[in-house]
């Protein structure tokens, strides 16, 4: 788990267990952000890879 998920999570449980609804929503409202940053940069790593073996492919 990415520290912005865990952060996150740490509000949503706070939120909770104090009743304030409105952290505990900010609280997944952060996890959904990160998950999405995260999901963001495998999609430009698998690109930059796939770019990086037509590039090689190239080279020969």
């Amino acid at each position: 788990m990415g520290v912005d998920k865990a952060k996150g999570k740490a509000k949503e449980m706070v939120g909770k267990a104090t009743g304030n609804d409105r952290m505990a929503a900010e609280g997944k409202t952060d996890q959904a952000k990160a998950k999405m940053r995260e999901a963001a940069e495998e999609a430009r790593e698998k690109a930059q890879g796939v770019r990086d073996s037509l590039r090689d492919r190239d080279d020969r």
